[in-house]
This record gives structure tokens, sequence and C-alpha cells, in this order.
């Protein structure tokens, strides 16, 4: 596994040096995107990289131990351990003709995860103006446009497949820790999965002041945990996990009976944050199945068409 991380490294370096591209140490704490706010505001909206960003980030990776023979005590053979360590991962923030501005981060130990962050507003606001529609853009919306209809279209035929699409191109650009014997001889190679999605409701506020009147209905509206016909019963009862006598069973049900005390017990996995200069309304899903959503990115057709997220409006 190290020659493997060293061998990734020097390409990066590289890559870096032979394209003549700005290299980033990122410290704890900084904010990466004020950073590469200034790349892009002198950027002429070509195809290509803005710059690579290097950061020590916790990571869950591999690693190689020594173990004796429990039968003879002597032969030692190689075990893997799965650990956290602080390792460098390469932050390649790059500029495509149909998404935009993108990131795509990749830890340089194994196994190598990856992270590809996209604006799905960016695409849209793309393919809009290639179809020659015209619009005021946000950062994760639009104001106004000539044409609603056929934006909305563009923005229907958003799913997986577009950004599977752009990770192969990218791929086949950027230095890749796996190389073409990994793939093909030993089934190495990067497959997505949606691992979180924000979306913007974009509310357009005439003052100020009608943002603290929707802020205070969001509350309100939210300080429930929800009705009857969604709320599950906790039982008191040890549950052994043990593979001879594993307690069967989730314990929960929807029925009260008499004699069994109910018990409010939930997660909330949406997180809501209002921007009132642009007037946008921001809902984070940490998992896909809060909107009944597969990991796989070709399940990802519309959103849309889906359960909204628990986002006001």
């Amino acid at each position: 596994m190290a020659p493997m991380t060293k061998n990734y490294v020097a390409e990066v370096d590289h890559y870096i040096d032979s394209h003549h591209r700005a290299r980033e140490r990122f410290n704890s704490g900084q904010r990466k995107g004020e950073v590469t706010q200034k790349y892009l505001a002198g950027h002429d909206g070509s195809e290509g990289l803005l710059y690579v960003g290097i950061a020590q980030e916790r990571a869950a990776v591999w690693t190689s131990t020594r173990r004796r023979n429990p039968l003879t005590g002597l032969t030692t053979y190689a075990w893997l351990n799965k650990t956290s360590k602080l390792v460098n991962h390469v932050y390649w923030y790059c500029f495509d003709d149909d998404f935009g501005p993108f990131l795509l981060r990749v830890c340089t130990y194994f196994p190598f995860n990856a992270q590809l962050i996209v604006n799905g507003h960016h695409w849209a606001q793309r393919q809009a103006s290639k179809a020659g529609i015209g619009f005021t853009p946000l950062d994760n919306g639009f104001a106004d446009c000539d044409d609603v209809a056929g934006l909305q279209a563009i923005c229907e035929g958003f799913g997986g497949a577009h950004i599977e699409a752009l990770l192969i191109k990218w791929q086949q650009r950027l230095p890749q820790p796996f190389t073409e014997e990994d793939e093909s001889l030993g089934g190495y190679y990067y497959k997505l999965a949606l691992d979180q999605v924000e979306f913007s409701v974009t509310h357009m506020l005439d003052k100020p002041v009608s943002g603290r009147i929707f802020l205070e209905q969001v509350i309100a509206d939210n300080l429930d945990v929800g009705r009857p016909d969604k709320v599950g019963l906790i039982f008191g009862r040890q549950i052994h996990h043990g593979r001879k006598r594993p307690t069967p069973g989730p314990f929960r049900t929807r029925v009260f009976t008499c004699g069994v005390t109910g018990q409010f017990a939930f997660r909330l996995q949406v997180d809501q944050s209002e921007a009132i200069p642009q007037g946008t309304t921001v809902g984070a899903i940490g998992s896909p199945g809060e909107c009944g959503m597969p990991k796989r990115s070709r399940t990802h057709q519309s959103p849309r068409t889906r359960r909204r997220p628990q986002s006001p409006g």
C-alpha cells in the first residue's frame, strides 16, 4: 500500500508542475471556499483545472500488521486492520463546460476514498445559457428567467448519469491512484454513491422582515416529532447481540397497549439554514433513505418526484 501512495503522490506533483497550476496548502480551520473564489474571480470560463489544494485530514484507512500463527506461534503473516489516521487529501478544483466549478477530493492512502462535490444549480445555469434562456443567477438557484417552462425541463432532466459522466471524464484527465492493472486484474475502481444532497426552494423575500416572519413560521411548524401514525415505541428489554442467543426483533410498534409507556426517541437528519441576502432555503440530507433514494448514483434520476425533505415550503 505504501508504494501505491508514493506513486500517486508523485503523479500528482508531476501533473501540477507540468500543467503550471498553483498548489495551496490548507491549514486547519481554513475556509477553502474563500480561496476558491479568488481563483474563480480571475477565471475566463474555459474548461480546465483551477488549482490543487493539499490538506491533512482524518480518514478511515487500512494498515498492514504482522501476526503470528496461533498454532505454531512462529510463522508470521500479514494482516489488514481498519483504523483512522491523519493523511493528506488532494483537492482538485476544476471548471467543467457542463457543470461549471466542481471539486474532486481524493485521499492519498489506501483505499483512496474520493468525494465528488458538484452544484446542480451551476449545471442548470450552464445548460440554460447554452439553450439561450436568459436568467438572473443565484448561488443556489435562479432569481428569475425568461422561459420558466424551459428551465423547469432542464432541471427535471438532471440525474445521476450526468454526474457519473463527469467523473469518468475527469478520471481520464487527472492522475488516479488505481492503475489499469488494478482495475482489470484486481477489480479496483470507483463507484458513485450518494452521500449528501441539498435542496434549495429559493424563497424570494421582498424585505428583511419577511425573512423573520418566515423563520418564525418554520420554527412553529417543526416543534413536534410527528403524528401518532409515525411514533414508535421502545421496550425496556436487554438486547443481546451474541451469536448463540441473539435477541430477536427490532422491538418497535405503532400500537399503544395497556402497560406500555411510550417514549419519543427520534433523530433529525435534515439541517435547515436560512440565507436572507439571496432569499434561499437549503435542506441538507445526510442519509439518502430520508428521501427514499438508494445510494447508487444511477437511481437518482429525479429527486423532485420523490418525497421532499423537511424544509419549509
